[in-house]
């Protein structure tokens, strides 16, 4: 049972803590099911794109829309993509969660998860972002609104290179 308050206490630590890493592997390549067509992670290859692993009952995925939303205008003319994969269990738990924050970016589903599994996610929501030659540079558990300006800086950064 020590193992528990073990795991507990990470799990928490998870929450609290921003897990920002700086990897550069090559990020693995998907193609999920979209509201209206298929998308494939490597055709976005010569775009920045911001990975983002979202479920319909995850609260700071509910706040981190609106924020994707105001990414996208800001930055879809220099080359960024916002891929938001869904993972739960079928479309229908997401609908009402789509109905309200009402996203302008490219929304995929991956019920069975094994797309977060490829990508080792963590918590939700989880990011990654990923460079024009499809390189993961950064990776993001959760979403607070003091780590906006550390994650759009990550995103400029990539843009002008």
């Amino acid at each position: 049972m020590r193992h528990c308050g073990i795991f507990a206490s990470l799990a928490l630590l998870l929450q609290l803590i921003p897990l920002v890493t700086h990897a550069m592997d090559a990020a693995p390549d998907f193609t999920l099911p979209g509201i209206d067509a298929p998308v494939n992670l490597a055709e976005k290859k010569g775009h920045v794109v911001y990975l983002d692993f979202w479920a319909s009952w995850c609260d700071p995925c509910r706040k981190s829309f609106p924020w994707m939303n105001q990414l996208k205008d800001r930055y879809s003319a220099q080359g960024l993509e916002i891929i938001a994969i869904n993972l739960d269990k079928t479309r229908d738990d997401s609908k009402s969660f789509l109905a309200t924050t009402l996203p302008r970016f490219t929304i995929v589903f991956d019920p069975q998860g094994e797309t977060a599994e490829r990508y080792q996610v963590m918590g939700m929501p989880s990011s990654y972002l990923i460079d024009r030659n499809g390189m993961i540079h950064h990776s993001h558990i959760g979403f607070r609104a003091r780590d906006r300006a550390a994650l759009e800086s990550q995103i400029e950064e990539l843009l002008t290179q």
